[in-house]
């Protein structure tokens, strides 16, 4: 049985403004508000909105039948939040019917994987707590900018604990191989690999509304029978593009949603299913480790980062940016860390290239990639100058990394005493019988009861065990046993036999102090 996994990736640049040589150290603002707002906007009434009702339509016609996926990158979920809320909702409701899968993916949406190891990390890690707050579930599959991966970055990212990570199904690293199997990393087979079907992929985003394609117009059940088609063997599609597709590069005006509408119910009739990244990488196995000595992506026909670090310019910013990293990491500034996170999005490198890229790039305000190169310099230069008004450039390396490394400690040691203390309160609501957090009442209640229950017994059999403590005695004891205290004992008297008898068994402790008495000697 075949098994389709459609995922959709979520982002949108966050678009610098003019900004002049003259403005550094004067103008600490970096971005196109209205630019901004605009284009997300635009984008959420376009095709995000109209696109996350129809994938929540399709989970409650098809329930568990149909299956998605995405990523939304930290930048991406910012200016949702303050412009088009209402896709965040959407997506949560979305959430709700069980049928989608978020992913991890780096909060900037930049080039910290071929970067900084540590700059990679913070990334990851502040997207996820993202997702956790929003979706309420932990990602555990990452999908890198772009779909970037080599092996020394699969090695990091199971490092980092996640179980799978999806990349592109790049020919010249393939080769004959086929992107319809599941592979796992070279440097570690714990992380497993899903390949995107580039072709497949691109007949959707890319061709769907070409007329001179000589597939055109391309219908769901013709779709469906290409992937039927494929050898028995290749059990998993992966068809991997960005959401914008349905709406942006395919006009609603297409059909494009009616075409995604009707792909679970075509798909069934031919015995195909749809699942989730986690559920086809927990149910399938690897066939064999992907090598990829060199970074690939889905970007271009190369596939490669060329379009990113492709010329002198580039690499240039791309140096500069990195410079400051670990200045920015141990920085508590919240605009700077806004800042970094922005000015790092790969789209600002894209614009300096100088690669032949067809009539309808997007080149933003610039006019040409020098004219890129040159703005973004200028704000770089103001941000790195900030950062160095904290962290001084007097300030040695072995020092600054010494001072990373306390900070790390120290935040090793902040987890293991929030899970020591976790540990604590547990077992102090258990004896206490209160509940805990997120338990019920009633459920914390019968667990006190069944706890005092079983311990009582175990009083009963302690009282019996102990000693008795000094009881009272009684009044008429008291009479006969307290000696007088004006009388003195007399030295040549001796008690009766009878009356030492008496007295034995009540074992009156002697007052503090005073020594204790020996009894006479019998004549």
């Amino acid at each position: 049985m075949k098994t389709i996994c459609l995922y959709f990736e979520i982002h949108q640049n966050v678009h610098l403004k003019r900004y002049r040589f003259f403005e550094i150290g004067k103008d600490h603002y970096y971005f196109d508000d209205y630019e901004n707002e605009r284009g997300i906007t635009d984008t959420a009434e376009r095709s995000y909105i109209p696109a996350i009702k129809t994938f929540i339509e399709m989970a409650k016609t098809y329930g568990k039948a149909f299956k998605v996926a995405f990523s939304i990158s930290g930048c991406a979920i910012e200016l949702l939040e303050q412009y088009a809320p209402e896709v965040i909702e959407l997506l949560q409701e979305l959430n709700e019917t069980g049928c989608v899968e978020f992913l991890a993916e780096p909060y900037s949406h930049g080039l910290s994987s071929l970067a900084n190891e540590d700059v990679f990390r913070d990334e990851v890690a502040r997207q996820a707590k993202k997702m956790k707050e929003l979706f309420g579930k932990k990602p555990t599959v990452l999908r890198n900018s772009s779909l970037i991966y080599s092996d020394d970055i699969g090695g990091l990212v199971a490092d980092m604990g996640y179980k799978g990570m999806i990349a592109e199904g790049a020919k010249h690293i393939l080769g004959w191989k086929s992107p319809h199997f599941l592979y796992h990393c070279a440097q570690n087979p714990n992380l497993k690999l899903l390949l995107r079907d580039y072709k497949l992929s691109d007949d959707i985003s890319l061709r769907f509304n070409d007329s001179s394609w000589n597939e055109y117009p391309l219908f769901a059940d013709t779709y469906m029978d290409w992937i039927a088609q494929l050898p028995e063997e290749e059990k998993v599609i992966n068809i991997f593009m960005e959401l914008c597709a349905l709406g942006i590069y395919q006009p609603l005006s297409s059909n494009i949603l009616e075409f995604i509408k009707a792909l679970p119910a075509v798909a069934k009739e031919r015995g195909i299913t749809f699942a989730t990244p986690s559920e086809i990488i927990a149910k399938s196995k690897s066939v064999a480790p992907m090598e990829v000595p060199y970074p690939m992506s889905w970007n271009d026909e190369e596939r490669d980062t060329s379009c990113w670090l492709g010329n002198v310019m580039q690499r240039e910013a791309f140096d500069k940016l990195y410079s400051v990293a670990e200045r920015v990491l141990i920085c508590k500034d919240r605009r700077i860390t806004q800042d970094w996170d922005r000015i790092q999005a790969s789209n600002n490198f894209r614009f300096m290239t100088t690669k032949n890229m067809g009539v309808g790039f997007y080149r933003g305000i610039y006019d040409s990639p020098y004219d890129a190169f040159t703005n973004y310099m200028n704000i770089l230069g103001d941000f790195i100058n900030r950062v160095n008004s904290l962290y001084p450039l007097d300030i040695e390396n072995d020092e600054l990394n010494a001072l990373l490394t306390t900070i790390r400690n120290q935040a090793d040691e902040i987890n293991v005493k929030d899970s020591e203390i976790a540990r604590l309160q547990a077992r102090l609501h258990k004896y206490e019988g209160t509940p805990e957090a997120g338990e019920e009442p009633a459920k914390a209640e019968a667990k006190a009861t069944a706890t005092k229950k079983a311990s009582a017994p175990k009083k009963e059999e302690a009282k019996a065990a102990a000693p008795k403590k000094a009881a009272a005695p009684k009044k008429s004891d008291v009479k006969t046993a307290a000696p007088k205290k004006a009388a003195a004992p007399k030295k040549a008297a001796a008690p009766k036999e009878s009356e030492v008898k008496a007295e034995e068994p009540k074992a009156t402790a002697p007052k503090k102090g005073a020594a204790p008495k020996k009894p006479a000697a019998k004549k």
